[in-house]
């Protein structure tokens, strides 16, 4: 699971090792906060020299840094660099900076904030529901979005046991639901909205999100029933879970004489807020 967190209004990406219970973050990332460098280019270059050095000197904290795909500013997935807590730790004190202690802070939070939820649930919940209260939504927003992202989790789980590979092939099905119930695939939608790095569900309408919750739980019921198992099987409930949305979608729009699918979102409300 990849997500972006914040510090001092610079994104970190990371990724949560389910397995190792524990967040690798782009070194990168780090490196760019460390160095007050916002060219990533230059961050790398400089990224590049750390490493030699680090390696001429026989520091163990670059041998354990291990690469991960992840998603740049271009939407596409490269190879990366990502370290654990503990590695960052001692890596930050081969760079001279003033943003050294407040980093090592930060990441004494944030690196450890999923296990602490993973023991209590309901600290993740209420921070989601707070981050999205920030953003101006209202309560019955708040419920379909957490509603929806149950449902989600609930199929994610089953690709994750019934082997489907994270990352990757979870976004292909995922494309082929929403284009399937959307008539749009989730890169078209997201630029229909004005988005570029958002997370799409966070500007969807209620509408939006509810047909998204239909198709995501009519595609899990189907790939249940047919027991599909890897891509290519999973592919065909993809296709009819979305296509039962959309066929519901439909019929609302004839009766409505309204879009479901519009390019609305919430960033006029995001922005005042910051």
């Amino acid at each position: 699971m990849q997500t972006v967190t914040i510090f001092d209004g610079q994104k970190i990406r990371r990724v949560w090792d389910g397995k190792k219970e524990k967040w690798y973050f782009s070194v990168i990332d780090i490196i760019s906060v460390l160095t007050q460098q916002v060219n990533f280019k230059k961050a790398q270059s400089y990224w590049t020299t750390l490493k030699s050095r680090l390696k001429q000197e026989g520091n163990e904290s670059v041998t354990k840094c291990d690469k991960l795909k992840m998603k740049s500013a271009d939407g596409k997935l490269y190879k990366t660099d990502v370290a654990d807590v503990e590695t960052l730790l001692r890596l930050i004190q081969s760079v001279p900076s003033s943003k050294a202690e407040p980093i090592k802070l930060w990441l004494a939070k944030v690196g450890y904030e999923r296990i602490r939820e993973i023991s209590d649930p309901e600290k993740a919940l209420n921070r989601s529901r707070s981050y999205w209260q920030r953003m101006g939504r209202s309560n019955k927003w708040i419920q379909q979005r957490m509603m929806g992202q149950e449902i989600r989790n609930k199929l994610t789980d089953y690709w994750k046991d019934n082997e489907v590979q994270e990352q990757d092939e979870y976004a292909i099905l995922t494309n082929i639901i929403h284009q399937e119930w959307s008539d749009l695939s989730v890169k078209q939608h997201k630029k229909f909205k004005g988005l570029k790095t958002q997370n799409l569900r966070d500007h969807m309408t209620d509408a939006e999100l509810v047909f998204t919750a239909l198709a995501e739980l009519s595609t899990r019921q189907i790939a249940e029933t047919m027991e599909a198992k890897g891509l290519d099987e999973n592919k065909i409930p993809a296709r009819k879970g979305g296509g039962i949305a959309r066929n519901a979608r439909v019929e609302l729009e004839q009766k409505t004489g309204k879009r479901v699918v519009t390019g609305s979102n919430y960033l006029p409300r995001l922005s005042k807020k910051i």
